[in-house]
């Protein structure tokens, strides 16, 4: 008995400490970043590469702040990530419903068209999309990276309706025996019960609106309407980068970002386990 608690221990302490090697894999390229952040022009490229630099420049970070404007840059970022992640929210999980809980005819074709549509790739469906909107007149706007998202999003439809279906029959067959609408179930019943669910897609769509590079790049020509990711190239001037203030500044992308998953994590892991993406 003691041999087999022994060697449980050992498996578990090997275990463990392969995992802290593949967690520091992973979070390596941060720590360089950061790292480079706070470094002296001096020590930038020196071979073998040096983690901890003698001389901290911690004003990197105020330096960031004042070589671009930043504060408008991310003002602009939060309108666009906020308003996005709204209209995920508002128009995902209305759709999701009606597929997984309302029988009407034409709600599995049009379920297999939205698979189909999620299996295509951005680049198929950019040009189409960006001929649409300056057609609209809405090219040199912020409203092409937030306004299709109040149209629904494939993706997101199928993880919200996967969630749907497990969610059990009888909550819904009492509300309507107690005389509710359907408007009532689904907003009073339904989602309350997939706030997980709801989590997850919100991480998502933040993650992706707040990191995104190709969409702003697109869309905006005016400086003034920059989003963070745009305003880091101000950093690469005709001569050379400023590397240590382009990373200060990515730190500074990053942190809220890794953050918010802290506060959400448990929420988003039951989300994804419960909508049958494991």
């Amino acid at each position: 008995m003691a041999t087999r608690k022994g060697l449980g221990a050992v498996q578990t302490v090997l275990i463990h400490a392969f995992l802290i090697v593949v967690g520091l894999f992973f979070l390596s390229p941060f720590l360089w970043m950061v790292s480079t952040s706070i470094k002296p022009n001096s020590e930038l490229f020196l071979w073998p590469p040096k983690w901890i630099p003698d001389v901290m420049e911690w004003s990197n970070y105020p330096k960031a702040i004042d070589y671009i404007p930043f504060f408008k840059y991310l003002a602009n970022t939060v309108t666009i990530a906020g308003l996005a992640t709204v209209g995920v929210l508002l128009s995902c999980p209305l759709v999701a419903y009606s597929l997984a809980r309302i029988p009407w005819k034409g709600a599995k074709p049009l379920f297999a068209v939205t698979l189909m549509v999620m299996m295509l790739p951005y680049q198929a469906t950019m040009i189409p999309i960006f001929i649409a909107f300056k057609n609209l007149g809405l090219v040199g706007t912020k409203m092409p990276l937030w306004f299709p998202a109040f149209f629904g999003a494939p993706f997101y439809i199928f993880l919200l309706r996967q969630f749907f279906m497990g969610l059990p029959k009888e909550l819904e067959d009492a509300a309507r025996i107690d005389g509710a609408s359907e408007m009532r179930i689904y907003g009073q019943i339904m989602l309350p019960l997939c706030r997980p669910a709801l989590l997850t897609i919100a991480l998502f769509q933040l993650m992706g609106s707040w990191n995104d590079y190709q969409g702003p790049l697109i869309y905006l020509s005016d400086e003034s309407q920059y989003t963070l990711m745009l305003g880091v190239q101000g950093f690469k001037t005709q001569h050379s980068a400023e590397w240590q203030m382009m990373m200060a500044t990515l730190v500074m992308i990053t942190f809220p970002i890794i953050l918010l998953y802290f506060f959400v994590q448990k929420a988003f892991i039951r989300g994804i386990t419960f909508s049958g993406i494991k």
